[in-house]
């Protein structure tokens, strides 16, 4: 008997270490990883400098409260906030403590600021994925929340990329917008720069805070330090994770100086967020992420990426319907079922991550070489032949 809660469907393979963009299996097979713990090690396995940091700093803290001052923290905050439209950074260990972290501050913040106790709502929508807690469920629609035999109330749940009704939806209730910039379980389907600039006026017409949840999308995955970086408009409440540890677990919840001014001592709390370990991880994470060139260069390979993937398309449209996403988020609509893609594709050495809407999802380290591109290429390329015959 497996003694492990049977939450996954898990394959059997077993890798025993990673390095660069790939895994090895325990038999000593080679495969290029483009699901990276689904968005997480966006700088590849064994990557000597984050190792390095982090034997350095596990040889003198791992561990502190917060009611203590934590340089390394503090730093992490601080690049965070600069690197965005932020002020304020509440760290936690996943995305799902920051969607939860997102809720409440945003509540809180017409609680406190304008003596409200009806502005409360939530509006998300259809496709969506912001964790699996209960608040967070309860942002994903009705239909998450039946199968746990409850319900939570003041959320509203939309259909994706329906702006009036949108409009017609907030109200005098209405507390915030929750939305992926570019949707990742829900099938990698972007929001048009337009759409997200008519979110943010709606919002600012009716008083409604906006949240971005960057967890998948963000930390560098389209080629730009946050999705929501290539429009003209900027959130109030932002949150992310995934790839900011690179595979060690943290999250943060950003926010404006507005919005995080109603947060007071005792209103949130975490027990293991922002201890000295995680943040010099972000901190190594960071080193990288903003040196120069690192951009440009993912900006160049996923754009490679993107037109080869096309001409695989166009010449398997039986397999592939078309190619979504941004920089290295990418998807792969399917006209075959996608879980077998997927099997087919592990066949030949690269791994993949199913998705709704019958897509596979790309999500390779963001440092991936032109050549291990093609390498991509020549194993999608295959799968596809192979899937055809």
């Amino acid at each position: 008997m497996n003694n492990i809660l049977p939450t996954y469907p898990r394959s059997e393979l077993t890798f025993t270490h990673g390095e660069g963009s790939y895994l090895y299996e325990k038999s000593g097979e080679k495969y290029l990883d483009f699901g990276t713990g689904i968005a997480v090690n966006s700088l590849g396995y064994s990557h000597p400098y984050l190792n390095q940091k982090l034997r350095e700093q596990s040889e003198k803290l791992w561990h502190l409260s917060n009611v203590y001052q934590i340089p390394e923290q503090e730093l992490l905050a601080s690049r965070l906030c600069n690197l965005c439209f932020a002020d304020y950074a509440f760290f936690c260990n996943s995305g799902t403590e920051a969607v939860e972290a997102s809720i409440k501050i945003a509540r809180r913040y017409f609680h406190k600021t304008k003596k409200s106790k009806v502005k409360k709502e939530i509006i998300s929508f259809s496709g969506s994925f912001h964790g699996r807690t209960i608040g967070a469920l309860a942002a994903q629609g009705p239909e998450k929340m039946e199968t746990f035999n409850t319900a939570v109330n003041d959320f509203k749940f939309l259909e994706f990329g329906d702006h009036e009704l949108l409009k017609s939806s907030i109200n005098e209730n209405t507390a915030a917008v929750i939305i992926e910039p570019i949707q990742g379980e829900g099938g990698v389907r972007e929001v048009p720069t337009f759409c997200l600039e008519a979110i943010r006026k709606l919002c600012d017409e009716n008083e409604v805070l906006l949240i971005f949840d960057e967890v998948q999308c963000g930390m560098g995955r389209t080629g730009k330090m946050f999705a929501y970086q290539w429009s003209n408009i900027e959130p109030d409440i932002m949150t992310i994770a995934k790839a900011i540890g690179n595979g060690f677990p943290i999250g943060a919840c950003l926010t404006s100086k507005k919005v995080g001014d109603a947060m007071e001592f005792g209103s949130h709390g975490s027990t293991f967020g922002g201890n000295p370990l995680a943040c010099s991880v972000g901190n190594a994470v960071l080193d990288l992420m903003t040196s120069p060139k690192f951009f440009s260069e993912v900006v160049t390979v996923s754009e490679k990426l993107l037109l080869d993937l096309n001409k695989v398309a166009n010449d398997y449209p039986d397999i592939i319907e078309g190619i979504r996403g941004k920089g290295f988020i990418l998807g792969l609509k399917c006209n075959i079922n996608n879980e077998d893609f997927v099997k087919q594709a592990r066949k030949n050495f690269i791994l993949t991550v199913k998705a709704s809407d019958n897509v596979v999802r790309l999500l390779p380290p963001i440092n991936l070489s032109n050549s291990e591109c093609d390498e991509a290429i020549d194993k999608i390329r295959s799968t596809c032949k192979e899937l055809t015959s």
